[in-house]
């Protein structure tokens, strides 16, 4: 028998007997007669039957799953669920910089490029030569066999009036403006780029704003339900703080809306996959920077610079070799042509040749007429860019020159007032001076005041970059 299941007998035995005497022990804890009472010696069993039992029941389901040491070194560890990647923190630069590298929209512009540099591979083609062969005699009215003649022959397209020359510089031409053309792609849409950072720069700040006058109330509306249970102001009152707590809250939740809705068209316009695209802006909309430009200055710049305007006068340059393309079109092309004739009674003879079209009746008038027609657009083109260039650059000025000065306006010491009445009324409000309610209005109008002030620094920033566009310069240091 098991050593155990003996113990466990024995003890079954003793708890049969029931002994009602005291115990009384010495200061060692002992009994007086040197010997434990029948009582404490039961407890003692029936803790070691409930420790055999736990033993051998442990033993019995440790045997299953690890029956060696081997099998427990090959369990399946858990699986740690990894943590998210935090956000990268970029730079406006590092924004643009990202921006023209992986960009769909971007990507597909360039290959309009590639679509255009393909057909100057055509347009250095030279004809392919042909090659005649014929036969004659041939029975096919099923009568005797009669001997039969052979001509073999090559010939050759050469182009006159230079046509390949000037066909390989049209090419050129057009693939000139489609570079011009994907420039005003690049031009706008890094514009756009650079907007939408700033707009999540101003979603930022104003939810920063929200938090801080929410945590700001609810301080208030904590001290305020104090003084209500010790019966200093009516319930009225603390209502009132109630409802303001929820437009702050509100306000927060709008905040936050806005900043999560900025940041994911900042990320989907970057390219790339956005929904894996852990950045988010480095910087402070608070950041201000004066400029003074020069309205003639400026004009130059766009002149200089606008890729409309250069696309417009390189289709200029493209309807120019267009037209005398199709000038050299009118003029036509000579074939030559030599060949071999087997006769049927034998010997062969030799023949070459020329043909020649004669341009009587077309003489390609229709895309001469087309050519000239596409100059007199593009030159139309450039003067109405001229003038739309020099009427965005000055309504650009005037605008950067109002924001700018309304920018001077809060910097005046506007900011640091309404923070001081705020902290006052907060002090006095401590202090018994003041009521809930005039540090409320404090509240409301430095929240009113700042967001002004983000608004304002954030269109600010969208009228120097409606003035980089309008003479496609940088103009941020």
């Amino acid at each position: 028998m098991h050593k155990h299941t003996k113990n466990k007998t024995k003890c079954l035995r003793r708890l049969g007997r029931v002994e009602d005497s005291a115990v009384y022990q010495d200061q060692y804890g002992r009994p007086p007669n040197g010997k434990w009472p029948r009582a404490a010696t039961h407890l003692a069993c029936l803790l070691l039957i409930l420790f055999a039992t736990h033993h051998l029941s442990a033993q019995d389901k440790s045997a299953a799953p690890f029956k060696d040491i081997k099998s427990f070194a090959t369990a399946p560890v858990p699986k740690r669920t990894p943590s998210p990647p935090a956000n990268r923190p970029i730079t406006l630069n590092e924004a643009v910089t990202i921006f023209l590298q992986q960009n769909l929209q971007l990507v597909a512009a360039r290959y309009d490029i590639d679509l255009v540099d393909a057909e100057k591979l055509t347009a250095g083609l030279r004809p392919n030569p042909e090659i005649e062969v014929a036969f004659s005699e041939i029975p096919f009215n099923g009568g005797f066999y009669k001997p039969q003649s052979f001509e073999y022959g090559v010939s050759q397209t050469f182009e006159l009036g230079g046509k390949r020359q000037k066909r390989i510089a049209a090419a050129n031409a057009d693939s000139e403006v489609a570079r011009a053309q994907f420039q005003i792609v690049a031009w706008q849409l890094t514009n756009d780029v650079k907007k939408k950072f700033y707009a999540v720069l101003l979603a930022e700040s104003l939810l920063k704003l929200a938090k801080e006058n929410q945590d700001t109330f609810a301080e208030v509306v904590k001290r305020t339900n104090e003084v209500f249970r010790l019966g200093e102001i009516s319930g009225l009152d603390l209502q009132r703080l109630e409802v303001e707590k929820f437009k702050f809250d509100t306000d927060v939740a709008n905040s936050e809306r806005d900043f999560e809705l900025a940041l994911r068209d900042l990320r989907f316009v970057l390219g790339g996959d956005y929904r894996a695209m852990n950045i988010e802006v480095a910087g402070s909309i608070e950041y201000y920077e004066p400029y003074d430009f020069s309205l003639s200055d400026l004009r130059d710049k766009a002149m200089a610079a606008r890729p409309d305007l250069k696309a417009a006068q390189l289709s200029e340059r493209a309807a120019n070799a267009s037209i005398k393309l199709q000038n050299s079109q009118k003029i036509p092309d000579l074939t030559l042509g030599a060949g071999i004739e087997e006769l049927a009674m034998g010997g062969s003879t030799y023949n070459v040749g020329f043909s020649i079209p004669i341009p009587i009746f077309n003489r390609n008038q229709t895309e001469r007429a087309k050519a000239l027609i596409q100059r007199r657009k593009a030159q139309n083109d450039q003067q109405y860019l001229a003038n739309q260039v020099a009427s965005e650059v000055e309504k650009a000025l005037v605008a950067f020159e109002i924001q700018k000065r309304r920018v001077e306006l809060y910097r005046t010491g506007v900011l640091t007032k309404v923070t001081d009445i705020q902290t006052s009324t907060e002090y006095a409000l401590k202090a018994g001076e003041s009521s809930i309610l005039e540090l409320l209005d404090a509240i409301r109008t430095r929240r009113d005041t700042l967001a002004g002030f983000y608004q304002t620094i954030f269109d600010y920033q969208m009228s120097l970059l409606d003035l980089e566009l309008a003479t496609a310069t940088p103009l941020q240091k």
